[in-house]
């Protein structure tokens, strides 16, 4: 590679870098795993070694990743929170001891190294003042970080007050344990919020809210992992050091060995890397860290980096085994997920037996079929994966795979929407989706249940109480009162919020259903043309088609809802727990009429009278539609104060403006106002 092309190179890859660090340590948002990453960083840094010339201090081999986030305070850090120089063998372990090992022999200064697990998570630096905590900041780009103190103090495992009074800078990482990642990202799933990608990001994130109350409701934990900051240290071990902090009231580390020797370290890794599946907590790698601190000042910084510490990052491990069997699992949405059943094959420390194939798409993708030899690859702590299939050694006895097309759990249809990658059970009394459907007929936009939320209704299921959406009408307050200690208070009034729900509207109930594609808009379109739930189940699908606010796909959707068996259940047991099955035509409702049917307004700007959710209403009301956009099809834009891009472009458009004092004037006409 001549030295144009070397500098191209150099040049691409900083800023694909630049990136990939941006979207992992600003925005929590990773767009690749951590192996692809750290061998496009170990490119770079093998094209600056062999090009120094080309090597600037903008590059990330020089620098951390991370910045302030808009919103948080400064903090300038006393002792810089470096990062680690990354490894990936122990040839690189062997170098690494041999420069520290020369330089211990040189000054007659004794060498033994700490071994502890890297942990997956987000630095961050408490200080303490009189034993007091009176600040924590991230680690941001090393230098300056961001001031999180309120967010970390709603963290339980961060003590408030030490058993010492005394001034020290701690270092630890804040993560989110791998059972409570799962449970998290479950409970999203269930309330339809996007997943996150990985526990590390997770915790960053939840860390760094602007909201503090937001943080204290995220599984959040810290492991302390060094001291930076401690005047009145008499010991010169970093491994006493981390006792000692351990006795004052600190998290610290649990996994951590002395090691006389880098042969002993190499063991020590080797022995994380076996146990990793039984830590309760996610690592990219073990922590090489030379013990004597004297030994640490001699060997000193660069940068980015300290010269008496390594990480060795475990190298993902790939095995091949049999496709035994490809069976379905039904997750809480309903999505139904084809599962590899495989050979017992052990894969980076564990043994692995089964792992998800994603969708039907995975499959055709890569050509699986029954029978076939698989890859697996594990990197650290991310789920096992089929990444590759030895077309070679099939021996025509293989079988294609077919998804279902009714539920393995309840019987009921699957359906695969257009454009989405998921086949679903659409079941309303499946098992499987018992927490989801219940979670969503109780919310807010649905029956508004106050009191019964996703922790409550996980003691009902838990408990046998309630096996689906009908038995919370059963609920007694004795049932409820048995949640919780002293709980008689909160079980009334539980069973007056699910009592007071059975009056609700019409529309509610259809949305609380969670028939797909159906939400509150639709929901009060269909209640517009149909008054009672009979007449919605037996609606012909030709005329649910042609209603304005029922597009086919959502027509289809209703029609097959309301024929299945499990559907004609529920709504039986729901009537005879009294809930409402009619639209409620109230003395309010009598004053709108259909003046905007056929009527497209989009809102812009600050309204004085009306909030957006105010004055949609009202248009719905009189039979209009609210769009979220400008369009040739829009009928009227309302602009209030500060209107912004939208009022623009119905200008360009030549798009009829009104303003809130004409709006007002519109709807006041011919009601005697």
């Amino acid at each position: 590679m001549n030295k144009e092309q070397a500098k191209k190179e150099i040049e691409e890859l900083r800023k694909k870098l630049e990136y990939y660090a941006r979207l992992y340590y600003d925005e929590d948002k990773p767009k690749i795993s951590d192996y692809e990453y750290d061998m496009m960083m170990n490119k770079l840094k093998s094209l600056e070694k062999e090009n120094p010339e080309f090597i600037s201090s903008d590059s990330l081999t020089q620098k951390v990743g991370g910045h302030v986030k808009e919103g948080f305070k400064e903090v300038v850090h006393e002792v810089p929170l470096q990062s680690l120089q990354d490894i990936f063998s122990f040839d690189e372990l062997k170098e690494f001891d041999e420069r520290v090992r020369k330089v211990a022999e040189e000054e007659n200064e004794e060498l033994k190294y700490v071994v502890e697990t890297k942990i997956d998570g987000l630095s961050t630096a408490l200080r303490y003042e009189n034993g007091i905590f009176v600040q924590g900041a991230t680690r941001g780009n090393g230098q300056i970080g961001e001031d999180v103190t309120e967010n970390l103090k709603t963290i339980k495992n961060i003590p408030k007050k030490l058993k010492e009074p005394i001034n020290i800078t701690v270092r630890g990482e804040v993560f989110i344990g791998t059972k409570d990642f799962e449970k998290m990202n479950e409970e999203r799933e269930i309330l339809e919020k996007p997943l996150f990608a990985n526990a590390r990001n997770a915790a960053a994130g939840s860390l760094r809210q602007l909201d503090s109350k937001i943080t204290a409701s995220r599984p959040l934990d810290i492991f302390i992992f060094n001291i930076q900051k401690f005047d009145d240290n008499k010991s010169n071990s970093h491994y006493e050091g981390l006792n000692y902090l351990q006795e004052i009231g600190f998290n610290v580390v649990p996994v951590r060995i002395i090691c006389n020797n880098i042969e002993e370290a190499i063991e020590a890794i080797k022995n994380i890397g076996n146990d990793r599946e039984k830590l309760s907590f996610g690592i990219d790698g073990a922590v090489v860290k030379v013990d004597n601190l004297r030994l640490r000042q001699i060997l000193g910084t660069t940068y980015k980096v300290p010269k008496w510490a390594i990480a060795y990052k475990y190298p993902p491990e790939r095995k091949e085994t049999k496709l035994l069997d490809i069976t379905c699992q039904v997750g809480r949405t309903g999505a139904i997920t084809p599962l590899a059943i495989l050979e017992p094959v052990k894969v980076a420390g564990s043994t692995i037996s089964k792992t998800t194939l994603h969708n039907e798409d995975f499959i055709r993708e890569k050509g699986l079929m029954i029978g076939d030899t698989v890859v697996i690859q594990k990197q650290g702590d991310v789920i096992p994966e089929v990444v590759d299939i030895k077309k070679k050694k099939r021996t025509g006895e293989e079988k294609e795979f077919t998804m279902p097309d009714v539920c393995p759990v309840c019987g009921a249809p699957v359906i695969r929407e257009e454009g989405e990658a998921v086949a679903r059970c659409i079941g309303i009394e499946c098992p499987a989706k018992t927490l989801r459907n219940i979670v969503h007929f109780t919310s807010k936009e649905a029956m508004d249940i106050d009191g019964l939320g996703i922790k409550i209704i996980e003691q009902l299921i838990e408990k046998g109480l309630v096996k689906n959406i009908a038995d919370i009408y059963t609920l007694t307050v004795e049932d409820v009162s048995k949640l919780k200690k002293n709980g008689k208070i909160f079980a009334q009034n539980l069973i007056n919020s699910i009592n007071n729900s059975k009056d609700n509207d019409l529309y509610k109930l259809i949305s609380a259903l969670g028939i797909p594609h159906v939400g509150i808009k639709s929901a009060k379109g269909l209640t517009k043309t149909y008054k009672t739930i009979d007449e919605i189940s037996s609606a012909k699908l030709e005329k649910l088609s042609a209603l304005n606010d029922i597009g086919p796909i959502t027509a289809e959707s209703i029609y097959t809802f309301f024929r299945q068996d499990q559907t004609k259940d529920l709504i039986k047991r729901l009537k005879k727990s009294g809930v409402n099955m009619t639209v409620i035509k109230t003395e309010e409702d009598s004053k709108y009429d259909d003046r905007f049917n056929g009527k497209i307004f989009v809102v812009t700007g600050s309204l004085e009278d009306y909030t957006r959710d105010q004055v949609s209403d009202i248009i719905e009301k009189f039979g209009g539609k609210v769009s979220g956009s400008v369009s040739k099809k829009t009928s009227y834009v309302l602009a209030g104060e500060e209107a912004g891009s939208k009022l623009t472009k119905a200008q360009s458009l030549g798009v009829t403006i009104i303003s809130e004092k004409e709006f007002n004037n519109m709807i006041k006409q011919e009601q005697g106002e």
